[in-house]
Parts: C-alpha cells; sequence; structure tokens
C-alpha cells in the first residue's frame, strides 16, 4: 500500500497500487531502475533489502583484476543494502571465513593452476583446514586464462573445499577467461540476488551524455592511444637478444601510475600470421564477419585487431572438433589422452591445429568460432612519474624462436618491435599492483634482484627514491647473457652509483666465461651483508621469469637466512613468510 502522505490523487493511488501489487520482485526492480534513470525518485516503487546483511568480498590476485573486481563487488553490494567488507587472501587467516556467513570469492589462477603469489600463504592453510563453515554461504568466481590447462584451478579449488567443509554454495561457480566483464556482472546479479532474493538490483541507469567539452576517463574499457615518442634498442650488436626500451608519452590522458605498476598494451596481429590462418582456413579475408561490440567487418581486419589467433588451447581445440566432426581431434581431446594433447601442443600454435584437424578449411564464421578475444598483454613500467612526468617507459625483449619447423614470435613483444614506430600510437591502460611497492618510509633499505627485463621496475624504484631524495640504501642484483652486450641501462646505473641513489651493484652475465653464474649465486656470495640488510629491516624485492629464476633466488634465500641466522630450515622459512606477511617480501614474477 502507498503511505497517505504520498504525493498522488485518490484515483492515481488506486491505479498504482493495482500496477504495483501486480508486479513480481524483478519487474519491480527493473522498474525501479527504469524510474532512477529518467530522474524520478522510485522509493515507493521498490521493495527494501534486508536492512544490513554482512557480506564479505574475498579476493585473491596476481595482476591487480580480482581486487579491482572485489572492490567493484563490494561498491554494488552496498548499494543494495549490504553490510559488505572487502578483504586481500593476503590480509587473513582461513579460521576467519568461519565468520563470514555471506561469502563471495574472487581469485585468479597463475602459472600452472597456481594461486596468485600474495594469496599462497592463505590458500595452503585453508586447503589444510577443518573448518566447521556450516553457517557460510558462498559463490566463487573464478579469473583465469584458457590458454593454460589448469584453466581457474584455484578458483575450482576454493569452490570445491568450500563446499566440503559444509558451506552452502548459493550460486554455480563461474570461470572467467582474460575477456571476463560479461561473465563477472553476471554472477555478481545472479549472487547477490540469491543472498537478498527480496532486493533485486535495479536496472542499470542509461549513461547520460558527456556534457560538451567534458574529459574523456581513460582506462581498461577506453584504452588510451599514446604517442611513442622513443623506441631504442638495448642490446649491442652481437648480441643473441633484442630487448626495446620504449617511452610512451600520458599527455591528455589523465593517467596516473606509481613505481611497480604495470603497463597494459593492446596489440594487434602481424600480417604474416593473419595470413598464415587464413590461408590454413582455405579463406580470402574479405569474408565478413561479425565481432561482438564491433560490429560487422572484413574477416582479415578481424584477425589482426579482435582475436586471439596464436595461442592453442583445449578450449580452442574442443571448439575447432565441434567445428570440424574431426574424430583425430576427438580422441587427442579425450579425457584418457591428456597428456597426449600436451605434448601435442607444446610449441605450437593455432595454425597447427587448423592444418591437422581443418584440412578441408572453415567458414569465416567457424572459424572466428573457435578464437577468444585478443587479451591485452602486461609489462613491469620501468620509470619513475616523478623523473619522467607525462611519460611512461617499458624493458621490452622480442619473442623469436622455431617451433615444429616454423618461425614463432611473440604477439605483443613483436608488435612493438616491428610494427610500431616512433609516431605511431599503442594502445594503453595503467594496471595498479599495489602489492609491489616501495617501503612507506624512504630510510628502508631495499634490496632488488631483477635480472634480463626484470630490472625494469627497479629502475622505476632507484629513479623514485632519487627523485624523493629518499636517503635508503639501495642494492641491486642484475643479471643477463654478456656484459659487452646485455647490461640492460648500465650508464644510468654507473650515475647512480656515483650520485649514491644506489648503494650496491653485482652483476651475473651468464655466458662470460665457461661457467654459467646467475644472480642467486652473487647472492649467495654476499650472503652476511644481505642477511645483515634484512636485520636493519630491508626489502627485499624479486621481479622476472617464475619458472626457474625466482624459484632459484628464493631458495638462495632461504640458504642466506638458514644459514647467517643460524636458524633451522623450518626457521627459516617461518622469517620468509614473516617478511611477506609484513609485505617485506616481494615478487613480481611471470
Amino acid at each position: 500500500m502507498l503511505p497517505e502522505h504520498a504525493p498522488f490523487t485518490p484515483d492515481q493511488r488506486r491505479a498504482l497500487e493495482a500496477v504495483l501489487s501486480g508486479l513480481d520482485p524483478v519487474q519491480r526492480g527493473w522498474l525501479s531502475g527504469f524510474l532512477a534513470a529518467t530522474g524520478v525518485s522510485a522509493a515507493s516503487a521498490t521493495v527494501a533489502p534486508a536492512a544490513a546483511t554482512k557480506l564479505t568480498v574475498l579476493y585473491g590476485t596476481e595482476s591487480g583484476n580480482s581486487e579491482v573486481l572485489a572492490d567493484r563487488t563490494a561498491k554494488e553490494a552496498k548499494k543494495r543494502g549490504f553490510q559488505a567488507a572487502v578483504k586481500n587472501m593476503s590480509d587473513i587467516a582461513a579460521a576467519d571465513l568461519a565468520k563470514a556467513g555471506n561469502l563471495l570469492v574472487i581469485v585468479s589462477t597463475w602459472g600452472d593452476g597456481e594461486p596468485p603469489e600474495s594469496a599462497t600463504t592463505f590458500y595452503k592453510e585453508f586447503m589444510g583446514a577443518s573448518l566447521a563453515l556450516k553457517d557460510v554461504s558462498f559463490s566463487v568466481c573464478a579469473l583465469g586464462d584458457t590458454s593454460y590447462d589448469k584453466f581457474c584451478q584455484t578458483g575450482k579449488d576454493f569452490d570445491t573445499k568450500l563446499e566440503a567443509l559444509g558451506a552452502k554454495r548459493v550460486t554455480p561457480r563461474t570461470d572467467c577467461d582474460v575477456d571476463y566483464e560479461e561473465n563477472y556482472a553476471a554472477w555478481l546479479n545472479t549472487a547477490l540476488s540469491a543472498f537478498a532474493p527480496s532486493a533485486p538490483a535495479p536496472a542499470a541507469a542509461a549513461a547520460a551524455p558527456a556534457a560538451p567539452g567534458a574529459l574523456v576517463e581513460y582506462g581498461k574499457k577506453n584504452p588510451f592511444p599514446s604517442e611513442v615518442a622513443e623506441s631504442l634498442i638495448l642490446n649491442g650488436e652481437g648480441s643473441a637478444k633484442e630487448t626495446l626500451h620504449i617511452e610512451l608519452s600520458l599527455d591528455g590522458s589523465g593517467l596516473v601510475y606509481e613505481p611497480g605498476d604495470a603497463l597494459a598494451v593492446l596489440p594487434v596481429n602481424a600480417p604474416d600470421v593473419v595470413q598464415a590462418v587464413l590461408q590454413a582456413a582455405k579463406l580470402t579475408g574479405t569474408e565478413s564477419v561479425e565481432v561482438k561490440g564491433e560490429g560487422s567487418k572484413l574477416l582479415a581486419d578481424a584477425l589482426r585487431e579482435d582475436y586471439d589467433i596464436t595461442a592453442v588451447s583445449r578450449a580452442v581445440l574442443t571448439k575447432l572438433q565441434a567445428a570440424t566432426g574431426s574424430t583425430e581431434l576427438a580422441a587427442l581431446l579425450a579425457d584418457d589422452a591428456k597428456e597426449k594433447l600436451k605434448d601435442w601442443n607444446y610449441g605450437r600454435e593455432i595454425v597447427d591445429a587448423l592444418e591437422t584437424f581443418a584440412p578441408s578449411g572453415l567458414s569465416a564464421a567457424a572459424l572466428t568460432g573457435i578464437f577468444r578475444k585478443l587479451p591485452p598483454r602486461l609489462y613491469s613500467i620501468a620509470s619513475s612519474p616523478l623523473a619522467h612526468p607525462g611519460e611512461v617507459h617499458l624493458t621490452v625483449a622480442a619473442v623469436r624462436y622455431q617451433a615444429h619447423g616454423k618461425a614463432r614470435k611473440g604477439v605483443c613483444s613483436t608488435y612493438l618491435t616491428d610494427l610500431v614506430k616512433k609516431g605511431d600510437n599503442v594502445r594503453v591502460f595503467v594496471q595498479p599492483n599495489k602489492h609491489f611497492r616501495l617501503p612507506d618510509s624512504g630510510e628502508t633499505p631495499v634490496i632488488m634482484v631483477g635480472p634480463g627485463t626484470g630490472v625494469a621496475p627497479f629502475r622505476a624504484f632507484v629513479e623514485h627514491r632519487s627523485s624523493l631524495g629518499h636517503p635508503g640504501k639501495n642494492w641491486l642484483f642484475f643479471g643477463d647473457q654478456r656484459y659487452t652486450y646485455d647490461f640492460l641501462y648500465q650508464l644510468e646505473w654507473q650515475d647512480h652509483l656515483k650520485s649514491g641513489a644506489l648503494s650496491k651493484l653485482d652483476v651475473a652475465f651468464s655466458r662470460d666465461q665457461p661457467e654459467k653464474i646467475y644472480v642467486q649465486q652473487k647472492m649467495l656470495e654476499h650472503s652476511k651483508e644481505i642477511f645483515a640488510w634484512l636485520e636493519e629491516g630491508a626489502h627485499f624485492y624479486v621481479c622476472g621469469d617464475a619458472s626457474r629464476m625466482a624459484h632459484d633466488v628464493h631458495e638462495a634465500l632461504l640458504t642466506i637466512v638458514e644459514k647467517q641466522g643460524r636458524k633451522s630450515r623450518e626457521d627459516a622459512e617461518a622469517y620468509l613468510e614473516d617478511l611477506k606477511k609484513t609485505k617485506r617480501y616481494q615478487r613480481d614474477v611471470y
């Protein structure tokens, strides 16, 4: 019933009451959104949400996407009447989940089915826990990448474990690929509605047109066309490597960043790669196809600009098998052939799958149907905004190799190397990384380990501390193949040593002597001093390859703490774990 003080005539009141009484909750929610979008208060037409329903939004993130979505989730939940709290897996204990009540989990999977770096400790603790979670209701949104075999594995693990501990799953887990916006939005609406079915979300109001002269907001949904101000090869002639230093303009973008953040670059596929795919599919490229969000485009343009046409995965092969009916591919995708599939995939690309399993070709629609959206690539930012205002710098290694008799190349690295020239525009946005930050105090010592392009964020770190006049000591361990050709930013490091901005520099060049030397060996040579710095409160940072380097550096650091601190292996591991929890041991690995 409408209240007596409602500003309607008796006839209007009766008419409105008749309409409202015949609406279900979803219809009322839609009407509320419609009235809100037209600037009319719809308070009398909505069903009030349950007061102060508590909701915990738990996230684990590697690149920052899960954290962004967790914040968005809490914001939307508060609009619907929830008392929402956001929790980082790195900041809570597994036992805390017993008090969560309503729980939404947003977690990414990294590497070979592993949890994010910052969530590793919580993940291990939770997976080994024997909690009673019968009073917890939950839903999981898993972020992943279908180009990896263990797609969304961490989210799957959380979903399974929560149920095993007695928690009630209110909506099915949603697994999101790199293009996650649509799936995430559907999951969020369904999950929040499940927690509070009497309070459906009002439909999103139509965005008001921008006022004349209003600033354009750039970000993930609207990347900034950044002009390339400089592009230089850092390696000397004769090097086996091809590493670029790229300077991009941020003038007019409104984009801001901090040392430790990443820059996302949206590449396009190389013309020769596009042509190879067209040839394998027996198409010309002049066919018309519908691209989601783009409308009708020429196939060649869509392959160049919109689709990931290289990364072969189970998801891609499954779609290809459905399109071709290939019995050979069906056998390879069978549950008992996982190792065979893994072996077949290694070093191959989508073009190989087309040639092998679709020898008669595909229609344009069938071809585009097997692809996912071309994802952006993240690069650690190699500059301080204080040292280079209005600019952002990258350190990019061109990826080129041979596999199965064909020349292969990295999509984005060779896009920046081969296709982009000075004066061209590159679409970019900033990806914050709050888990890779300089110490709050400018007096805190810093130890940085960054071989190869892993040195990029440490160039930013040293520039930033120097620009701020911070007195804290800075120690860099750098490694690459050869001193003569591959000493990235050599002159800059020497200048920083002279000025005092860099206190110590230790280098390891693996191929300048018969026995290879790596950064972890240099660390062990300075065990006593590294431990002394740690005892002084130093922060320890690692950036670069996760598969071997980061593991080897961790083992070296563990050995240093064990021997110099006269600790057992277990106590040394606990020492490093405490460094992680207090943000004094941070890694940006890939």
